[in-house]
């Protein structure tokens, strides 16, 4: 099934290529801003003197902030507002993992926006944007930076989606580069977690031929890249294929979105912390298997693009292409059960629960998933 109507929102202008981003300090000059907020990871900071240092020569006020960890919440974000208000920056960069990038999606549209952050939860309530917004990322893997999407967790631990057309950054900037120094297990986990997009775009239940192209694509290049890009970090060509993967696994999220694996991985971010990339990739080939009956010939093609060989039916293709997803996970080193990541058994009806209030992505996954069908995933993957 296909829903006739095609939305697709991209950033004003893409820069993709290795080496590329000292060439950002040139976009962000032609934007003549007085003051720039920087968002950014500790890790990366040594990366920014060269760049900071030519915004200042140019009389721009930097500021910057690295309080933003994994799955960051809505206070974090209150906190943050603290700070950037009374700077009222010009231009908000965000340089980082995606919860770095959604941070300063958010930042961007927060400031001088007569609305509160609570008023445009949801999908479609932000009601504009302000100041310019820049988006870099430096791993390989939430696609946030051409993504309508921000995602911040609640007082209740509950994750919620903040999506508008206002989110989609004005300049986008993705330099493989900034990955290399990625460690292994975040390469694999947040590269998984790109496959993941591409593969609940593909096989859902309001996918679009237009949007499949990237879908197809991504899965592609991931597969047959992200071993090496975890074993062998320096390896550029890995890293390239593997940053463009996520690109096109980012430009699904819009159209599209997610499914089943992501709905029912939000309750172990929320509830155990655990590693959004990580949390998809456990669960991926559970999902999968619960789904293929429903859109098998779709699963079929997942598995060729994952790189199987077509089989005798496309039940037997999509089951391969189950496998090599296992494959991949154990080659990558993420763990394949929630017990290795010691989720107690006893989580499981809670987080059922959870995940079925996530909606708004359960609504896209081809076959239904009630709140029994959720505590079957999670006992098979335990």
């Amino acid at each position: 099934m296909t829903d006739s109507l095609l939305k697709i929102f991209f950033p004003g202008k893409l820069v993709f290529g290795n080496g590329t981003l000292p060439q950002l300090v040139n976009d962000v000059i032609e934007l003549t801003p007085s003051k720039v907020f920087i968002a950014t990871i500790e890790p990366l900071k040594n990366s920014l003197p060269s760049f900071i240092g030519q915004l200042q020569q140019n009389n721009i006020e930097v500021l910057i902030d690295t309080s933003i960890l994994a799955e960051p919440s809505f206070s974090d974000f209150e906190k943050l507002m603290q700070l950037v208000t009374p700077f009222n920056p010009d231009v908000v960069i965000g340089i980082g993992g995606g919860s770095v990038l959604d941070i300063a999606k958010l930042v961007a549209a927060q400031l001088e926006n007569e609305q509160q952050l609570k008023d445009y939860v949801g999908i479609g309530f932000l009601k504009g944007r302000k100041k310019k917004l820049i988006c870099v990322p430096a791993t390989s893997g939430t696609g946030s930076e051409v993504s309508p999407n921000a995602i911040l967790v609640d007082d209740e631990n509950q994750k919620k989606g903040i999506i508008s057309p206002y989110l989609v950054p004005d300049i986008v900037y993705v330099d493989p580069l900034l990955t290399v120094s990625v460690p292994p297990p975040i390469t694999a986990a947040t590269g998984l977690d790109a496959l993941t997009h591409c593969l609940e775009a593909y096989t859902n239940k309001f996918s679009q031929p237009f949007i499949d192209m990237y879908a197809y694509e991504g899965m592609r290049l991931i597969a047959a890249h992200i071993e090496t890009a975890v074993k062998d970090g320096s390896n550029i060509e890995a890293r390239e294929k593997v940053a463009m993967g996520s690109l096109l696994g980012g430009f699904c999220l819009g159209p599209v979105n997610t499914a089943g694996v992501h709905a029912l991985s939000y309750p172990l971010g929320s509830m155990f912390h655990l590693a959004h990339g990580l949390s998809n990739a456990l669960l991926l080939p559970y999902v999968m298997e619960y789904n293929i009956p429903a859109a098998t010939k779709k699963y079929a093609e997942v598995a060729i693009a994952l790189g199987c060989d077509r089989k005798a039916t496309d039940e037997a293709t999509a089951y391969a292409g189950v496998e090599k997803i296992r494959q991949l996970i154990k080659a990558c080193g993420i763990p394949a059960t929630l017990n290795e990541v010691n989720v107690p058994e006893s989580a499981i009806p809670q987080m059922a629960t959870d995940a079925l209030k996530i909606q708004r992505l359960l609504k896209n996954n081809p076959r239904e998933i009630t709140e029994n069908d959720a505590i079957e995933i999670y006992k098979a993957a335990y």
